[in-house]
């Protein structure tokens, strides 16, 4: 936030004010996305309370979860998606819900069920929710910033202030690139923070249930499975257990490599063989 104010000023002679308006804007964005962000993801997920005797195995091991981890009891959502996959939000563990989708009860058994659900209880318990809430919504506001600052340059703003400076078009053109770049530099340091929270709440979760085969079997059925969650979008995709947002070319259904380098979790693949070796 603070090298988008300082380039803003390079570009548009705003001063100070810019740096006071960038931290007034990050401030109130993540005090807003810090109070809904839960409500945001699942509204957007089209979650729906889950119902406690129509899904009384959900709620079941849930509850042993809770009482094994000295966790309290987060609101259980369903989504309605044949994909098999889970998310966790809120802002801390007195304040979370999870949500899963009907076609994980229908494809995990007990035990891959129980490894999916210790997995975002972890999220949970090391507040792996907060964490990303917030990133999103830093993610939203330097986008909108850099969105506003190519409307400044396409509008003439940073014409008028570098005629008024002498001229330098080197440093035009730099700041330009910058506030290009930036939300980009934004979305790349959120994937790192999301894939590092992936991975250690896969070990907190064999922590909790003690069973790594339980997790390694759930894990294994998501990099089987071909399916995709139909109501997720890029802004909630890093909450999931697996990238909800499939990347394929061609008629053979072969994954691209270059859709790993914007993928929110780490290879399926890495997180089941670090498993194996615990």
């Amino acid at each position: 936030m603070v090298v988008i104010a300082v380039i803003f000023d390079y570009a548009f002679q705003f001063g100070w004010i810019a740096v006071v308006f960038a931290l007034v804007f990050a401030g109130g964005a993540s005090f807003i996305s810090y109070w809904n962000s839960d409500k945001v993801a699942l509204s957007m997920s089209h979650a729906t309370p889950a119902d406690p005797q129509q899904y009384a195995r959900l709620y079941n091991l849930v509850e042993g979860l809770c009482i094994a981890s000295g966790l309290p009891q987060p609101k259980l959502y369903i989504v309605d998606d044949a994909a098999p996959n889970a998310f966790a939000t809120g802002r801390d563990p007195k304040h979370a819900s999870i949500a899963v989708t009907t076609g994980l009860l229908e494809k995990m058994n007990r035990i891959e069920l129980e490894g999916v659900l210790a997995h975002e209880l972890s999220h949970v318990k090391n507040y792996d929710i907060r964490v990303s809430s917030i990133a999103v919504c830093l993610v939203g506001v330097v986008a909108a910033l850099s969105d506003f600052g190519i409307r400044m340059f396409i509008f003439g703003g940073a014409r008028r202030s570098d005629d008024n400076n002498g001229g330098n078009p080197f440093t035009m053109i730099l700041a330009l690139v910058v506030i290009i770049l930036a939300p980009l530099m934004a979305m790349l340091m959120q994937l790192a923070v999301s894939r590092k929270r992936e991975a250690l709440a896969d070990v907190s979760a064999v922590e909790m249930t003690r069973y790594p085969p339980g997790l390694i079997s759930a894990l294994e059925k998501l990099r089987d499975d071909q399916t995709s969650v139909h109501t997720t979008s890029r802004a909630t995709a890093h909450l999931w257990i697996e990238e909800p947002m499939d990347h394929y070319e061609g008629e053979n259904k072969r994954k691209s490599r270059w859709s790993h380098l914007f993928d929110t979790h780490p290879p399926i693949e890495d997180r089941i063989a670090a498993l194996r070796e615990m």
